[in-house]
Protein backbone atom coordinates (compact mmCIF):
# COMPACT_ATOMS: atom_id res chain seq x y z
CA UNK A 1 0.00 0.00 0.00
CA UNK A 2 1.36 3.35 -0.95
CA UNK A 3 1.91 6.24 1.43
CA UNK A 4 -1.18 8.15 2.44
CA UNK A 5 -1.45 11.61 0.98
CA UNK A 6 -2.18 14.18 3.64
CA UNK A 7 -4.68 16.88 2.76
CA UNK A 8 -3.81 20.36 4.03
CA UNK A 9 -6.31 21.95 6.35
CA UNK A 10 -8.63 24.36 4.53
CA UNK A 11 -7.79 28.04 4.86
CA UNK A 12 -10.71 30.29 5.70
CA UNK A 13 -11.33 33.38 3.54
CA UNK A 14 -10.46 35.61 6.49
CA UNK A 15 -7.06 33.94 6.81
CA UNK A 16 -6.38 34.45 3.10
CA UNK A 17 -7.42 38.11 3.15
CA UNK A 18 -4.61 40.68 3.11
CA UNK A 19 -3.89 42.30 6.45
CA UNK A 20 -3.34 45.98 7.22
CA UNK A 21 -1.63 47.35 10.31
CA UNK A 22 -2.79 50.69 11.67
CA UNK A 23 -0.98 53.27 13.81
CA UNK A 24 -3.20 56.16 14.96
CA UNK A 25 -1.61 59.26 16.49
CA UNK A 26 -2.85 62.68 17.50
CA UNK A 27 -6.14 64.05 18.80
CA UNK A 28 -9.57 62.39 19.09
CA UNK A 29 -10.55 63.84 15.70
CA UNK A 30 -7.71 61.88 14.13
CA UNK A 31 -8.83 58.78 16.04
CA UNK A 32 -12.29 59.11 14.49
CA UNK A 33 -10.63 59.32 11.06
CA UNK A 34 -8.79 56.07 11.86
CA UNK A 35 -12.00 54.38 13.01
CA UNK A 36 -13.75 55.38 9.81
CA UNK A 37 -10.91 54.02 7.68
CA UNK A 38 -10.71 50.76 9.62
CA UNK A 39 -14.47 50.32 9.31
CA UNK A 40 -14.31 50.78 5.55
CA UNK A 41 -11.31 48.45 5.24
CA UNK A 42 -13.14 45.70 7.15
CA UNK A 43 -16.16 46.20 4.91
CA UNK A 44 -13.89 45.70 1.92
CA UNK A 45 -12.66 42.40 3.33
CA UNK A 46 -9.24 43.36 4.69
CA UNK A 47 -8.02 42.01 8.02
CA UNK A 48 -6.61 44.41 10.62
CA UNK A 49 -3.25 43.12 11.85
CA UNK A 50 -2.28 43.58 15.52
CA UNK A 51 1.48 43.56 14.82
CA UNK A 52 3.82 44.93 12.17
CA UNK A 53 5.09 41.45 11.37
CA UNK A 54 1.64 40.07 10.52
CA UNK A 55 0.64 43.00 8.29
CA UNK A 56 0.99 43.14 4.51
CA UNK A 57 0.99 46.94 4.69
CA UNK A 58 0.93 49.56 7.49
CA UNK A 59 -1.01 52.85 7.56
CA UNK A 60 0.30 55.56 9.90
CA UNK A 61 -2.22 58.30 10.71
CA UNK A 62 -0.02 61.21 11.81
CA UNK A 63 -0.28 64.43 13.81
CA UNK A 64 1.43 67.66 12.76
CA UNK A 65 0.18 70.14 15.33
CA UNK A 66 3.29 70.84 17.44
CA UNK A 67 6.97 69.90 17.16
CA UNK A 68 6.69 67.06 19.68
CA UNK A 69 3.79 65.55 17.75
CA UNK A 70 5.69 65.86 14.47
CA UNK A 71 8.69 64.09 15.99
CA UNK A 72 6.44 61.33 17.34
CA UNK A 73 4.84 60.88 13.92
CA UNK A 74 8.18 60.73 12.10
CA UNK A 75 9.47 58.22 14.64
CA UNK A 76 6.36 56.06 14.21
CA UNK A 77 6.79 56.09 10.43
CA UNK A 78 10.41 55.01 10.84
CA UNK A 79 9.44 52.21 13.21
CA UNK A 80 6.81 50.93 10.79
CA UNK A 81 9.32 51.00 7.92
CA UNK A 82 11.89 49.14 10.03
CA UNK A 83 9.53 46.38 11.13
CA UNK A 84 7.37 46.07 8.02
CA UNK A 85 8.79 48.09 5.11
CA UNK A 86 5.50 48.85 3.34
CA UNK A 87 4.04 52.04 4.80
CA UNK A 88 1.37 54.54 3.77
CA UNK A 89 1.21 57.87 5.61
CA UNK A 90 -1.92 59.97 6.15
CA UNK A 91 -3.19 62.59 8.60
CA UNK A 92 -2.18 66.15 9.45
CA UNK A 93 1.55 65.72 8.88
CA UNK A 94 0.65 64.41 5.44
CA UNK A 95 -0.05 68.04 4.52
CA UNK A 96 3.75 68.43 4.54
CA UNK A 97 4.83 65.52 2.31
CA UNK A 98 8.26 67.00 1.62
CA UNK A 99 9.06 66.92 5.35
CA UNK A 100 8.11 63.25 5.54
CA UNK A 101 10.01 62.22 2.39
CA UNK A 102 13.12 64.11 3.53
CA UNK A 103 13.38 61.71 6.46
CA UNK A 104 11.59 58.66 5.09
CA UNK A 105 11.90 58.52 1.28
CA UNK A 106 10.75 54.87 1.15
CA UNK A 107 7.13 55.43 2.20
CA UNK A 108 4.74 54.17 -0.47
CA UNK A 109 2.38 57.14 -0.49
CA UNK A 110 1.39 60.24 1.53
CA UNK A 111 -2.05 61.79 1.90
CA UNK A 112 -3.32 64.68 4.01
CA UNK A 113 -5.96 64.77 6.78
CA UNK A 114 -9.47 63.29 6.31
CA UNK A 115 -8.52 62.12 2.80
CA UNK A 116 -10.50 58.89 3.12
CA UNK A 117 -10.94 58.07 -0.56
CA UNK A 118 -7.31 58.86 -1.35
CA UNK A 119 -6.14 56.52 1.41
CA UNK A 120 -8.45 53.74 0.20
CA UNK A 121 -7.35 54.23 -3.40
CA UNK A 122 -3.71 54.07 -2.33
CA UNK A 123 -4.33 50.87 -0.38
CA UNK A 124 -6.10 49.36 -3.37
CA UNK A 125 -3.11 50.24 -5.55
CA UNK A 126 -0.52 48.68 -3.25
CA UNK A 127 -2.62 45.87 -1.74
CA UNK A 128 -5.66 45.07 -3.89
CA UNK A 129 -8.88 44.41 -2.03
CA UNK A 130 -9.84 40.73 -1.60
CA UNK A 131 -13.43 41.15 -2.76
CA UNK A 132 -16.21 43.63 -3.34
CA UNK A 133 -17.49 45.61 -0.31
CA UNK A 134 -20.03 43.81 1.87
CA UNK A 135 -21.62 45.87 4.61
CA UNK A 136 -22.63 42.76 6.57
CA UNK A 137 -19.00 42.34 7.63
CA UNK A 138 -19.17 45.31 10.01
CA UNK A 139 -21.68 46.38 12.67
CA UNK A 140 -23.95 49.41 12.01
CA UNK A 141 -21.98 51.63 14.39
CA UNK A 142 -18.69 50.81 12.64
CA UNK A 143 -15.48 49.63 14.24
CA UNK A 144 -13.99 51.76 16.99
CA UNK A 145 -10.65 51.99 18.76
CA UNK A 146 -12.07 53.22 22.07
CA UNK A 147 -13.29 51.02 24.94
CA UNK A 148 -16.90 49.84 24.46
CA UNK A 149 -18.46 52.23 26.98
CA UNK A 150 -17.58 55.50 25.20
CA UNK A 151 -17.11 56.81 21.69
CA UNK A 152 -16.04 60.02 19.97
CA UNK A 153 -18.69 61.70 17.83
CA UNK A 154 -17.12 64.06 15.30
CA UNK A 155 -19.56 66.73 14.13
CA UNK A 156 -17.35 68.88 11.88
CA UNK A 157 -13.96 69.21 10.22
CA UNK A 158 -11.69 72.24 10.02
CA UNK A 159 -11.95 75.74 11.47
CA UNK A 160 -12.64 79.27 10.19
CA UNK A 161 -10.56 81.02 12.85
CA UNK A 162 -7.03 82.22 12.16
CA UNK A 163 -5.46 82.18 15.62
CA UNK A 164 -1.79 83.12 15.47
CA UNK A 165 -0.80 80.19 17.72
CA UNK A 166 -2.69 77.48 15.79
CA UNK A 167 -2.00 75.80 12.43
CA UNK A 168 -5.10 73.59 12.37
CA UNK A 169 -6.87 75.60 9.60
CA UNK A 170 -3.85 75.21 7.33
CA UNK A 171 -3.81 71.46 8.05
CA UNK A 172 -7.51 70.60 8.04
CA UNK A 173 -9.06 73.47 6.07
CA UNK A 174 -12.14 75.58 6.73
CA UNK A 175 -15.14 74.55 8.82
CA UNK A 176 -17.24 71.78 7.26
CA UNK A 177 -20.14 70.75 9.50
CA UNK A 178 -22.04 67.49 9.20
CA UNK A 179 -25.84 67.92 8.96
CA UNK A 180 -27.54 67.39 12.31
CA UNK A 181 -29.62 64.40 11.17
CA UNK A 182 -26.49 62.58 9.96
CA UNK A 183 -24.79 63.17 13.32
CA UNK A 184 -27.84 61.99 15.25
CA UNK A 185 -28.19 58.79 13.21
CA UNK A 186 -24.58 57.95 14.06
CA UNK A 187 -25.17 58.78 17.72
CA UNK A 188 -28.24 56.52 17.83
CA UNK A 189 -26.29 53.63 16.32
CA UNK A 190 -23.54 54.05 18.91
CA UNK A 191 -26.02 54.11 21.79
CA UNK A 192 -27.80 51.04 20.40
CA UNK A 193 -24.44 49.27 20.38
CA UNK A 194 -23.96 49.88 24.10
CA UNK A 195 -22.06 53.15 24.21
CA UNK A 196 -22.85 55.00 27.44
CA UNK A 197 -20.87 58.20 26.89
CA UNK A 198 -20.61 60.29 23.73
CA UNK A 199 -17.66 62.68 23.44
CA UNK A 200 -18.60 65.37 20.92
CA UNK A 201 -15.56 66.70 19.07
CA UNK A 202 -14.63 69.14 16.30
CA UNK A 203 -12.10 71.93 16.09
CA UNK A 204 -14.59 74.67 17.06
CA UNK A 205 -17.71 72.97 18.39
CA UNK A 206 -19.71 76.11 19.15
CA UNK A 207 -19.36 77.24 15.50
CA UNK A 208 -21.08 74.03 14.39
CA UNK A 209 -23.52 74.58 11.53
CA UNK A 210 -22.56 78.17 10.76
CA UNK A 211 -21.01 77.12 7.44
CA UNK A 212 -24.32 75.43 6.50
CA UNK A 213 -26.27 78.56 7.49
CA UNK A 214 -27.83 76.40 10.22
CA UNK A 215 -29.64 74.26 7.65
CA UNK A 216 -32.92 72.75 8.90
CA UNK A 217 -33.17 68.95 8.75
CA UNK A 218 -35.65 66.35 9.95
CA UNK A 219 -34.86 63.95 12.80
CA UNK A 220 -37.46 61.71 14.43
CA UNK A 221 -40.20 63.74 12.74
CA UNK A 222 -38.91 67.03 14.16
CA UNK A 223 -37.52 69.97 12.21
CA UNK A 224 -34.16 70.92 13.76
CA UNK A 225 -31.57 73.47 12.72
CA UNK A 226 -28.00 72.27 12.27
CA UNK A 227 -26.90 74.36 15.23
CA UNK A 228 -24.80 73.68 18.32
CA UNK A 229 -27.57 74.21 20.89
CA UNK A 230 -30.13 72.09 19.03
CA UNK A 231 -27.61 69.29 18.60
CA UNK A 232 -26.89 69.37 22.33
CA UNK A 233 -30.61 69.15 23.14
CA UNK A 234 -31.14 66.27 20.70
CA UNK A 235 -28.19 64.32 22.09
CA UNK A 236 -29.60 64.91 25.57
CA UNK A 237 -32.65 62.80 24.69
CA UNK A 238 -30.60 59.63 24.08
CA UNK A 239 -30.21 58.75 27.75
CA UNK A 240 -26.40 58.67 27.86
CA UNK A 241 -23.63 60.96 29.10
CA UNK A 242 -22.67 63.65 26.58
CA UNK A 243 -19.42 65.60 26.86
CA UNK A 244 -18.89 68.62 24.61
CA UNK A 245 -15.27 69.31 23.71
CA UNK A 246 -13.68 72.42 22.18
CA UNK A 247 -16.53 74.82 23.01
CA UNK A 248 -15.53 78.47 22.64
CA UNK A 249 -17.90 81.29 23.77
CA UNK A 250 -16.86 83.67 20.99
CA UNK A 251 -17.99 81.22 18.31
CA UNK A 252 -21.23 80.54 20.17
CA UNK A 253 -22.25 84.23 19.84
CA UNK A 254 -21.95 84.26 16.08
Amino acid sequence: MGDAISTPAPVSPSERAPAIGFVSLGCPKALVDSERLITELKARGYRIAPRYESADLVVVNTCGFIDEAIDESLTAIGEALEHNGRVLVTGCLGAQPERIRARHPKVLDITGPHAYQQVLSSIDAHLPRPHEPCSALVPPQGLRLTPPHYAYLKIAEGCNNRCSFCIIPSLRGRLRSRPLDEVMHEAEALVAAGVRELLVISQDTSAYGSDLRYRTVSWQGRALATRFIELARALGTLGVWVRLHYVYPLSARR
